[in-house]
């Protein structure tokens, strides 16, 4: 099959699911002609891409309040960054993925990971990952809703999290400040905190133009750091200060 005849296919197949609302392995095989493993990866394709959702037997369109608010409108330089952080992920972690326009890119990346439990403080988040193929173990927080950042926060949330132990904690973050860490407008940190404290592995995802923002909650200090995820208009200069604080940097392609 040529890369032309590809394309060709996964847009018919994006055309059918916009014409129906749900589309079926078996029903794209026998409309376009080709097998079912084809017609899976084809369907594996275009869900990283964020452009659907993979369901039991077929796909859906990518839920509205997740398209409008999540990765499907996200930025390219923003999915990069998803994409790089998602290598960190291996099989049966126990992750947690905070709220957030850069961390949701994770979600289309997890599709192909096996035995994940994931917890989130986030009602889009919670809806993409409900609707992966490989259903991974979802829990939520619970606690306060905070219309500010469109997450769950307080000491109920705190209590949730402080039940269990995870691998990694994948975090966004308002701005970076060289000196102290991450961050935040949002005066609410506590729960970002906690959800350090019982993760063995916290990687912040957050794009270099936010670095030097002059914000004045810090959030997580570089001693609670282990991994950044950035892209590469970040200074070799900044890069380096970081590092010296014992974090490793990890730079994605900057895409426009």
């Amino acid at each position: 099959m040529t890369k032309r005849n590809t394309q060709q296919r996964r847009h018919t197949i994006l055309n059918l699911l916009n014409e129906r609302g749900e589309v079926s392995v078996d029903e794209l095989v026998a409309k376009l002609e080709t097998s079912a493993v084809t017609i899976r990866k084809d369907l594996t394709a275009l869900e990283k891409n964020g452009l659907l959702f993979r369901r039991h037997g077929g796909a859906i369109p990518v839920p509205q309040d997740i398209s409008q608010g999540g990765y499907r409108k996200q930025s390219p330089n923003k999915q990069s960054i998803a994409a790089a952080a998602a290598k960190l992920i291996a099989d049966h972690n126990r992750i947690i993925i905070d709220s957030g326009s850069t961390t949701i890119g994770l979600i289309p990346h997890l599709s192909d990971k096996r035995g994940l439990l994931v917890m989130t403080n986030s009602l889009n988040l919670a809806n993409a990952i409900q609707d992966l193929e490989n259903e991974p173990t979802l829990l939520m927080t619970g606690g306060t809703w905070d219309p500010h950042s469109e997450s769950f926060q307080g000491r109920v949330a705190e209590q949730v999290l402080r039940s269990y132990n995870f691998d990694q904690l994948f975090i966004g973050a308002d701005g970076l400040d060289l000196e102290r860490g991450t961050t935040t407008f949002n005066e609410l940190t506590g729960l970002s905190q906690v959800m350090a404290e019982v993760s063995r592995e916290v990687i912040v995802m957050l794009e270099s133009q936010k670095l030097g923002r002059i914000i004045p909650n810090l959030e997580l200090p570089w001693s609670k750091v282990n991994v950044l995820v950035t892209d590469d208009k970040i200074p070799a200069q900044a890069a380096e200060t970081i590092r010296a604080q014992g974090v490793e940097v990890i730079i994605a392609p900057y895409v426009d």
